[in-house]
């Protein structure tokens, strides 16, 4: 660390710089595996101090080579409750200084509080200060900062190496600004979102901001809600600040006890993993998703000749080979079938008795006597005729035909993250998706998969295929 940092003016009397690695990203499941601070009192550093952990879980491969510490190193180190009664006085009576520093924060609060310790700190937090002091930029994480400030890291995502990049940066920013200006800052850089009192520390801010699927829990683990979004951190914040002001949000909030999330390769995986766990969880506030049917209308092939010329078809969960191109519409339930074709009937003047929305009747139908139907009922318009206005006025509606000649593949990779998502459709069926580049074996497999229809995959299908063309299979 520059020397000049020692001596930086602080923003506030006493505080800590500090920051922690981990076995992952979810404070209540994870563990801290090394910690380093710097304590500054009255501008001059006062106390260097690092440590290994032993966090007694394991360390997962990609955290390993991500920051660099393995199983092995910290095999042999003190586990957090014997460090704890050196810590604390560390951390005492300071401002806690760090990069996204409510992760830090909330890591530190359950690691404490499973010792049986409290602890509480005012918390400044340097994304929000660099935000606020350089918002003529975009991304202000850490390697960014290093990168444009030319800060010196002598090693990257260990806590040492990190924090002294911090202590850079506030002698930087010391230097830049005037006090009043850092003031005004710090006051930003101290503000956080409302957040649900029964969640706890650490957890939003532990939320990445990259696609993916949030879940809400209440007590005794009761799914409460589910969604997904482009930026998974960024949704739930705003979500719980909108609590205030709307009641379904306000009473989730108040019930949420725990916060999970999922990341996905990106929007198409989030669509496709949301729609399955609503199913499959059935959270108490995802009502329209949870249980939606796939109604549609059916011509009939040999219709009476008087009528009806059309049914009702149930689509859920069967094969559309059995009647793709041949079923129009896709409703909740059937009375919204029902609803739909009265409303085609009135715009195109068609006869009620005939579509079966009336009992049959001698005479024409009422419709005909208030002039809203051409008189397929009274003989003055020959039934084919009738037929065909219905048939073109049916086919603008979906489920679309399958405008491929087999299945098809469609991949979804984020490069900065190497997450990668492929998925194996057939007929508006999702047949399978994988989290890697899928072997010939496991394509074969997959095209052997039965086909079940689902309303909101073929939704979600139909606007990922209009976007990016699927490739197919032979």
């Amino acid at each position: 660390m520059p020397e000049d940092v020692a001596t930086a003016a602080p923003l506030a009397e006493r505080y800590v710089l500090l920051d922690l690695e981990t076995t992952g990203a979810h404070p209540e499941r994870d563990r801290i595996t090394e910690i380093a601070l710097l304590r500054f009192e009255g501008g001059r550093l006062v106390d260097r101090w690092q440590s290994l952990v032993r966090p007694d879980v394991p360390i997962p491969p990609l955290i390993e080579r991500l920051v660099g510490i393995t199983n092995a190193m910290v095999a042999d180190a003190p586990p957090f409750e014997s460090l704890a009664p050196e810590l604390l006085p560390r951390l005492a009576d300071a401002v806690l200084v760090a990069h996204n520093a409510r992760f830090d924060y909330g890591f530190l609060r359950q690691a404490f509080r499973r010792c049986g310790l409290t602890f509480e700190s005012p918390v400044l937090c340097t994304v929000k200060l660099s935000r606020a002091l350089y918002p003529q930029y975009h991304k202000h994480g850490l390697d960014s900062l290093i990168e444009r400030h030319g800060f010196i890291c002598t090693a990257r995502h260990r806590a040492m190496g990190d924090v002294e990049v911090l202590a850079q940066f506030l002698d930087l920013v010391r230097r830049e600004f005037p006090p009043e200006t850092l003031l005004l800052a710090k006051r930003k850089a101290m503000q956080w979102p409302s957040r649900p009192p029964g969640l706890a520390d650490g957890v939003l801010e532990s939320l990445p901001d990259v696609p993916g699927v949030y879940l809400m829990y209440g007590e005794n683990d009761l799914p409460l809600y589910l969604g997904k979004s482009k930026r998974l951190r960024s949704r739930v914040l705003d979500h719980f600040s909108q609590a205030q002001h709307h009641g379904t949000e306000a009473e989730i909030a108040r019930q949420v006890r725990r916060l999970d999330w999922l990341e996905t390769a990106g929007e198409l995986e989030a669509l496709l993993l949301e729609a399955e766990l609503v199913k499959q969880l059935q959270p108490l506030y995802n009502r329209q998703l949870r249980a939606r049917g796939a109604w549609a209308i059916e011509p009939l092939p040999e219709p009476r000749p008087r009528g009806p010329v059309v049914g009702y078809r149930n689509l859920a969960g069967t094969d559309p080979a059995e009647w793709l191109g041949r079923v129009h519409g896709l409703f909740p339930e059937r009375k919204h079938a029902e609803k739909a074709l009265r409303q085609i009937a009135r715009a195109h003047a068609l006869c009620p008795q005939r579509l079966g929305l009336e009992p049959m009747r001698r005479g024409p139908c009422l419709a005909h006597q208030m002039k809203q139907c051409l008189g397929a009922c009274a003989g003055k318009e020959p039934p084919e005729v009738h037929d065909a206005r219905l048939r073109a006025a049916l086919a603008a509606l979906p489920p679309r035909p399958w405008p491929y000649a087999a299945a098809v593949r469609l991949t979804e990779y984020d490069p900065e993250r190497e997450r990668r998502m492929t998925i194996v459709a057939d007929r508006w069926c999702l047949l399978t998706r994988f989290d890697h580049e899928p072997t010939p074996e496991e394509l074969a497999a997959a095209l052997e998969r039965p086909r079940r229809f689902d309303a909101d995959l073929y939704r979600i299908l139909a606007h990922a295929f209009a976007l990016t063309a699927p490739q197919p299979l032979s």
